[in-house]
């Protein structure tokens, strides 16, 4: 592993990906040199996910200042000063304060209702911004008209068309406000890669844009940086981290010709890998699509909203003829105009197009404060029907990061043996050096400075602690002392465990457990919903042993193992075939498409 002031690197064992019940030799480096890894907000081939988050800048904008023009419009709207019976100053300016104002309202902050009702019309489907902008547009005519004496005074609508807009701007607001959440999983996609990669040309290394880069170009990717396209390495070997993109919680060794994907992390070593996949045709980008298409995808619920905005916009249009035809028959022409505008004006729902971005705010803020997020309002409904509940285990039901579960000692203290073994780890930055550290400090034991500090790739460290040599490693550390393993490494490999064996002055003195530790709060999680009768089911990316380990621990009904990101949502799919109504819980992007 590299650290800042020793220019050393450690090695650690891993559990390989592809055998469960083997253990490979994995080496990690330090992650000081990310590359490029700062900032993530030129991702040309990712852009476009920050519409909603426009949107709800201008709505709200747009509201504050509505809402301030809205005051003088109201208050010297001489209809509304009859209703609530005070009188307007007998001013000549006074009479046209509401007309200009609610002009600038009308173009201006119901703009945005305009060319949705126009698009609605062209397209043939009304709905909600076409009964708004009906609403508003005989309002704004009929008020021009009484204000200039052509028209009753009681078509006088000026208040009526600013409360309206303002209403119907906040409702806007809170609802975009609402929506921009849902862009968060594709951000999250986009922010895997790197900012900029380092492609081999001839003899020189250039900086490049990942979208720039070609089929067939060879790029370095060193330690801590991210994989900037699909590829298949074509010299070195590295441990690379891929638990954002398969949810597997330890890196698996990928050596020549194995291949890698775009927004994984080489965690201990520089490789160079030739790209075979870029642009859209990554694993990254198909996740995304996934994700972009269940996003965009309507529910059966959403269509059936759809047409009931379309039928309350040709229930108000027959409304108003009907009350034209009536009152002209009755031998009242000046009624039936002043009827069909007042009805053609109220029938725009104020109160729905309100309450309802409102309801989902509140609901999805209270959900927030439980730490729950909600991406979809009709997710709320539908949760009192759900029948199975399907966890991500890495980061969900797990805390997603390597801790050290069990401890073996022979001769030895178990207290001196993690210490001893914190303490040749101290510098190192990577997480399996990091979960050792954290479980000698959680016990408070004291570290001793370690010296004469080396490291060998697949093998292990080894340092001066105490005037002892102390070695941290796997099968191969082992080997080279031709030493057998502890009795208890059998049991722990059957758990999916990481295996890490202490040496003392070239003697085994323990052994070390290291696991992705089971959330405490996850088995209160799981009794609750078995009181109420509901499955609960596991996927991950995770071999089978792991799988099999953390659900026996949480009395898990049933799970999926070696599940990939883009196959979480066919097993989502799976459940609902059985008839089941389920329910997605999960934490990371590679849970993204499943949860979409």
């Amino acid at each position: 592993m590299n650290h800042p002031d020793r220019h050393t690197r450690t090695d650690h064992p891993d559990v390989d990906h592809h055998d469960d019940a083997q253990v490979a030799p994995v080496h990690h480096t330090g992650h000081q040199d990310h590359g490029g890894q700062a900032g993530h907000q030129d991702h040309t081939a990712h852009g476009g996910h920050g519409g909603h988050g426009d949107h709800v800048g201008q709505f709200r904008r747009l509201f504050w200042i509505m809402l301030i023009l809205a005051v003088p419009v109201i208050v010297f709207s001489p209809m509304f000063a009859m209703l609530l019976g005070y009188r307007l100053p007998d001013l000549a300016w006074i009479g046209w304060v509401s007309p200009v104002l609610g002009t600038v309202m009308y173009g201006w902050g119901g703009r945005p209702f305009l060319t949705g009702a126009v698009a609605e019309f062209r397209a043939r489907q009304p709905g909600m911004m076409l009964l708004i902008g009906l609403a508003i547009t005989v309002a704004f005519v009929a008020s021009w008209g009484a204000s200039l004496g052509v028209l009753h005074h009681e078509l006088e609508f000026w208040w009526e068309l600013a409360l309206l807009i303002v209403i119907m701007l906040l409702g806007h607001w809170i609802e975009m406000r609402s929506l921009a959440q849902t862009t968060s999983a594709l951000d999250s996609l986009a922010a895997l890669l790197p900012d900029q990669a380092e492609r081999v040309v001839g003899d020189d290394i250039e900086m490049v844009s990942p979208a720039d880069l070609q089929l067939g170009d060879l790029v370095v990717v060193r330690p801590g940086g991210r994989v900037p396209a699909d590829g298949r390495i074509q010299s070195g070997s590295a441990s690379m981290d891929e638990s954002m993109i398969t949810g597997e919680s330890k890196p698996v060794r990928r050596n020549e010709g194995d291949a890698v994907v775009a927004g994984t992390v080489a965690t201990d070593s520089g490789v160079r890998v030739q790209i075979t996949a870029v642009g859209e045709d990554t694993a990254l980008a198909g996740i995304q699509r996934l994700v972009t298409e269940a996003q965009n995808s309507s529910s059966r619920a959403q269509r059936i909203a759809d047409r009931a905005a379309a039928w309350l916009f040709w229930f108000a249009l027959i409304a108003g003829i009907i009350t034209a035809v009536v009152w002209t028959l009755l031998g009242l022409p000046d009624q039936a105009v002043i009827r069909t505008i007042t009805v053609l004006v109220i029938a725009c729902p104020h109160a729905l197009g309100l309450a309802i971005p409102l309801v989902v705010a509140i609901a999805t803020e209270r959900a927030a404060r439980g730490g729950v997020l909600v991406k979809d309002r009709l997710a709320l409904e539908s949760m009192r029907t759900v029948t199975s509940v399907l966890f991500d285990k890495t980061g969900t039901l797990t805390k997603g990061q390597p801790t050290v579960t069990a401890l073996h000692a022979v001769g030895h203290d178990q207290d001196q043996l993690l210490a001893l073994a914190a303490s040749a780890e101290a510098d190192s930055e990577h997480p399996l050096a990091r979960a050792i550290v954290a479980a000698a400090e959680h016990q408070q034991l004291p570290l001793s400075r370690a010296t004469d500090f080396t490291s060998s790739p697949a093998v292990g460290v080894s340092a001066t602690v105490d005037g002892h040599q102390i070695q941290v490693g796997g099968p191969n550390l082992l080997q080279q002392h031709r030493v057998a393993e502890l009795d208890v490494a059998e049991q722990w490999r059957a758990d999916g465990a990481i295996i890490l064996h202490v040496l003392i002055d070239g003697n085994v003195a323990g052994a070390l457990k290291l696991a992705d530790e089971v959330r405490s709060e996850s088995r209160a999680a799981v009794r609750a919903l078995h009181d109420r009768n509901i499955e609960v089911v596991m996927i991950t990316g995770d071999a089978e042993a792991v799988a099999a380990s953390v659900a026996a621990q949480l009395d898990i009904d049933r799970y999926f193992a070696g599940v990939r990101p883009e196959d979480k949502a066919a097993k989502v799919q799976q459940l609902q075939s059985e008839g089941r109504r389920v329910a997605m819980v999960g934490d990371g992007v590679n849970d993204a498409p499943a949860l979409a």
